[in-house]
């Protein structure tokens, strides 16, 4: 499955904004997905993840009741609601496919081409 993330920009402090993620493949429904974000200079971390039907999201506590990941499995497209942001929120965004081990959600397969996100304060 390919990957292409877009919606990101500028947005002050306090504001909010989507950023979606769509997938090439006839195989997106059987993936859960996840959202990843890597700030300048800093490694890429887990966000949020979604299971395959959409029944059930996992979010990093650093984004928990902030931000809400979602699917469209219809239109192949997994979705970031990011709200109340936060000039820490700023870092490139990136979707993947991911599988849980040990508690913790990793990626799978190539990774897409993120979507910048700045938050200015």
């Amino acid at each position: 499955v390919q990957l292409q993330a877009s919606g990101g920009g500028e947005v002050q402090a306090g504001g909010s904004l989507r950023v979606s993620c769509a997938a090439s493949g006839r195989t997106f429904g059987s993936y859960n997905m996840g959202w990843f974000r890597q700030a300048p200079g800093k490694e890429r971390d887990f966000v949020a993840a979604v299971t395959s039907s959409g029944g059930n999201t996992f979010y990093a506590d650093s984004v928990k009741s902030r931000f809400t990941i979602s699917r469209d499995n219809a239109k192949n497209t997994v979705y970031l609601q990011m709200n109340s942001l936060k000039p820490e929120d700023t870092a490139v965004y990136y979707c993947a496919a991911v599988r849980r081990s040990s508690g913790s959600w990793s990626p799978f397969g190539p990774w897409g081409q993120g979507t910048e996100v700045t938050v200015s304060s």
